[in-house]
């Protein structure tokens, strides 16, 4: 005679195991990249041109060039960053303009003043040519993305910075201070704003965020007290620049003198 109770116990311990067998089966898989290939096609050669994707760019790039080469000044001469050994004439219109335009945004957000700006040489990818000055003129010369912030320093960090630039022997632009180097390789009569460095007075420095953080081992940025970022590249103060101008000025004075 058959169990029935033996045999319903098996039938459903089955139906149970058949019911799990199909939704583990039917569960969701997961698949992990183990390979990537990529084709070039290039766009910009005539003979690989896609009609439709040049059609498509044509009216924004048409319309980017007409603003990057608008007229917007004059220069005189061509201003180079080789021209000179301390101090450069597109060093010292790079400095000045960022302090200047730099400082009506300070003024107006802190109500302070920026006393000091210092840049890096490196930072200037080109010359400013004589004739027609661009906005693509300012690309040229500023083609990175670099904004303007200003630091806390103490006067002790002044000193620094000074010694740092004789070390360097680089001109590296710069407004805001004048100092002697005398014949011991030494700074003397180091003035910011016209009047002598105070260790323990604090100076406000306009630079850009890479150099803020110590980069080109400025070091001494990285001992401010107090940092500002104004959120504005230095391309746009060029450009706010030329904008305001109709011709550029050769600036030859001096601010670093050798003994």
């Amino acid at each position: 005679m058959v169990n029935l109770k033996k045999y319903n116990d098996v039938s459903k311990l089955f139906v149970i195991f058949l019911t799990f067998f199909f939704v583990a089966s039917c569960s969701k898989q997961n698949y992990y990249v183990t390979k990537i290939e990529g084709k070039r096609i290039p766009i910009t050669e005539k003979a690989n041109q896609v009609p439709q994707i040049e059609n498509f760019i044509k009216p924004y790039r048409e319309h980017i060039n007409k603003d990057l080469d608008s007229v917007l000044a004059y220069c005189p001469e061509t201003l180079d960053k080789s021209t000179g050994k301390w101090q450069t004439t597109i060093g010292n219109l790079m400095a000045d303009v960022t302090l200047m335009k730099g400082n009506i945004v300070f003024q107006a957000r802190e109500k302070k003043n920026i006393a000091i700006c210092l840049l890096n040489s490196g930072g200037i990818r080109s010359i400013l040519p004589k004739g027609n000055v661009t906005a693509r003129t300012a690309f040229e010369i500023m083609p990175f993305e670099n904004s303007l912030v200003v630091i806390a320093l103490k006067g002790e960090q002044i000193l620094e910075m000074v010694d740092y630039f004789i070390a360097e022997k680089k001109p590296h632009p710069l407004a805001g201070v004048t100092f002697t180097i005398d014949k011991n390789n030494l700074p003397k009569n180091i003035l910011v704003q016209g009047k002598p460095v105070q260790k323990e007075t604090i100076y406000y420095v306009g630079t850009n965020d890479y150099l803020s953080n110590g980069g080109d081992n400025m070091n001494f940025f990285k001992k401010g007290v107090q940092k500002f970022d104004l959120d504005y590249k230095l391309r746009n103060i060029l450009i706010d620049y030329f904008k305001e101008v109709d011709t550029i000025p050769v600036i030859n004075d001096v601010r670093i003198t050798v003994e």
